[in-house]
């Protein structure tokens, strides 16, 4: 087995698999990450699975030897003995090298202690639901001569209509009014709750009230 060998089978193993252990190595991790914000919150970046990888392992895991036991068409026991080998050699070389290159992965790098840490590659994609998905900006977009047009039309509709109908500017005016004083009023709740609801309720709805909060 050569290192390209290896890292495409690795590949293989994390589009389906949660966790793949390298026996006496340690276990790569994929996560699934939720949609982020970036570019101060104005652009949604889609979901994605990242890969990391952790100096833990699971003896009874034989994930990797069944892969290559059935793709290379060898008994378990020997594919179990050339994957031992093969990454005894791998981590002897991350140790003193401190860097192993996996192709099409990353890089598998160690500390000054030998404690192990994976640096996926930027363009690695182990998600395959989310093929497709693009960033989304939330900035305002430039409007097509097409849209531009519609909104113009829109507006001179609006125009047409209330001069034709006086009435409609009235409500119109009425309406905005009323939004005002709403927004007014509910800024008065949040900074004087009490005074709001002496003038909602008489002394008797009060005392009911009062009553019900500090019995429930």
């Amino acid at each position: 087995m050569d290192i390209d060998l290896f890292s495409d089978i690795v590949k293989d193993l994390v589009l389906d698999n949660d966790e793949v252990t390298l026996p006496g190595l340690g276990t790569f991790v994929s996560e699934l990450m939720p949609s982020t914000f970036s570019d101060k919150g104005y652009t949604i970046n889609p979901p994605y699975r990242r890969l990391s990888f952790r100096q833990r392992w699971n003896e009874e895991d034989s994930l990797l030897a069944d892969f290559y036991s059935k793709t290379n068409g060898i008994g378990k026991r020997e594919a179990e003995s050339i994957i031992a080998e093969f990454l005894s050699g791998l981590k002897e070389t991350l140790q003193s090298k401190k860097m192993v290159v996996l192709p099409g992965l990353g890089r598998l790098r160690a500390t000054k202690e030998n404690t192990f840490f994976f640096i996926a590659d930027e363009d690695l994609d182990i998600y395959p639901y989310g093929f497709g998905l693009e960033p989304v900006s939330l900035k305002t977009h430039e409007e097509t001569p097409e849209e531009v047009k519609a909104a113009v039309q829109e507006l001179h509709d609006i125009v047409t209509e209330k001069k034709r109908h006086p009435w409609l500017k009235v409500a119109l005016a009425v309406a905005g009014a009323a939004i005002v004083v709403l927004g007014l009023f509910a800024a008065l709740g949040r900074l004087a709750p009490n005074l709001v609801d002496r003038m909602l309720y008489n002394k008797e709805e009060m005392n009911i009230i009062n009553y019900w909060e500090s019995n429930v």
